[in-house]
């Protein structure tokens, strides 16, 4: 994997908020091809998204209708990334960070992420983040 982290940078190891691009040799399946955002990265740990990665198998309307969420205005025009292999079940709305739930992770300027189902209510409204990227896994 590759990361924009430029040698300026170099006094924070940690990667929050940067990008990893898979490099062309990639073997593991999994990783192969992906460009992936780090949410969060500590000395605990790291999530991140596979933000390259649109799942064709379920639409947002769908997604609504299994989670129990009344479908408001929400469209088709909503994809669903394929945000990585670890939590496959799990969903993450990564967004503009003018929408701000209790929940919501700030990663860094401009750039939140929240994993509620709140926020896909408001999203079906119409008065979710302005940007957002929906993932699931």
């Amino acid at each position: 994997m590759y990361s924009n982290q430029t040698s300026d940078s170099n006094s924070d190891p940690y990667l929050s908020g940067q990008l990893l691009i898979a490099m062309p040799g990639m073997r593991d399946e999994r990783f192969y091809k992906t460009v992936i955002y780090m949410c969060a990265h500590t000395e605990e740990g790291a999530m991140g998204l596979v933000l390259n990665q649109v799942m064709d198998s379920l639409s947002f309307p769908d997604l609504l209708e299994q989670l129990g969420i009344d479908e408001g205005n929400a469209g088709e025009a909503v994809p669903i990334h394929f945000g990585g292999p670890v939590e496959a079940g799990r969903g993450f709305v990564l967004h503009s960070s003018e929408y701000l739930q209790d929940a919501t992770l700030e990663v860094e300027d401009g750039v939140a992420l929240t994993a509620t189902v709140d926020i896909l209510k408001a999203i079906a409204r119409g008065y979710g983040p302005r940007r957002s990227l929906l993932a699931l896994g």
